[in-house]
């Protein structure tokens, strides 16, 4: 297992979570918190048994989660890591730690407000705060109250960019844990100024194929929805012809989980990516091999 900055803050985590129910975590992108924190609790003396959930905030980062969990593991899906999303879910009966999105999470609180059987919350990316997370903090830290005297829940708090003081008032004066993230020199280009009327297309294509000849490594490329990335696939498909060095992989949550997966692994021996995604690759997602990104 490679190693990961998250790697030494988890002791402390450990230690924390053994004393408080609640504690939050800091950790920039790339540390390793989404894969690595999970199987680091699973085996803890407080969580006797029970399971873990962590709240991802979009579909696509749930099931890539669960899939990284999973093969950790050396196991599949829907053995001890499982994923329940909208219109999906693989979880079997020895499932314990289980990924879900806002609307799940929300909805289970509703009809058990107890979270019985669950020992750990996690809330995943929480710097996003959207309404359903919120309310999902609100409803378990209620339900806590009311039903979970002998085994409290626990909840942890996690995200790159958090207002840790604050959010740590809010639970009772939880720990707060940093983790130091791994920086890279970035060296930052601009184009020209977009034409009224200009259509973006072209010029993507045209800065993607710069790219690919002036640059090494695979490419991330930010569209604005899922009709330009249709466009420019096919644009920049043309412009390539039959270059086998060079894969395209569109990156939206529509797509299913085997053409999520060839966007999100890691580019075969001998190529390169580029993927075309939506706004969905800024936050949850981090793409191995990335060295250029374009956005649009």
């Amino acid at each position: 297992m490679n190693s990961l900055p998250i790697d030494d803050v988890l002791p402390a985590l450990r230690d924390a979570l053994a004393i408080r129910h609640e504690a939050v975590l800091e950790a920039p992108p790339g540390a390793g918190k989404t894969t690595r924190v999970p199987l680091a609790l699973l085996n803890e003396p407080w969580l006797a048994g029970q399971t873990i959930l962590m709240l991802e905030p979009r579909r696509l980062a749930a099931r890539a989660a669960a899939e990284r969990l999973a093969s950790e593991l050396g196991e599949k899906v829907g053995e001890t890591v499982g994923y329940r999303i909208r219109l999906d879910s693989k979880v079997g009966p020895n499932t314990r730690i289980e990924v879900v999105t806002e609307g799940i999470l929300t909805r289970r609180l509703q009809d058990d407000p107890a979270l019985d059987g669950v020992g750990l919350l996690i809330f995943d990316e929480f710097h996003e705060r959207s309404l359903d997370a919120d309310l999902a903090l609100a409803l378990s830290l209620n339900g806590r109250e009311l039903f979970r005297d002998e085994q409290p829940l626990k909840i942890l708090l996690m995200s790159a960019t958090l207002e840790g003081e604050r959010l740590a008032s809010l639970l009772d004066d939880a720990p707060i844990l940093r983790s130091e993230g791994r920086m890279f020199p970035v060296q930052m280009r601009w184009g020209r100024p977009y034409q009224s009327g200009e259509f973006i297309e072209p010029r993507v294509v045209q800065t993607i194929l710069e790219a690919l000849h002036d640059e090494t490594g695979s490419v991330l490329v930010f569209l604005p929805g899922q009709a330009e990335i249709r466009r420019v696939n096919q644009q920049l498909a043309d412009a390539l012809g039959d270059r086998p060095d060079v894969l395209l992989c569109p990156l939206h949550g529509e797509l299913d989980l085997n053409a999520q997966r060839a966007a999100i692994d890691p580019a075969p021996a001998g190529k390169r990516k580029v993927v075309l995604a939506t706004n969905i690759a800024e936050t949850s997602l981090t793409i191995n091999g990335v060295r250029v990104v374009i956005d649009a």
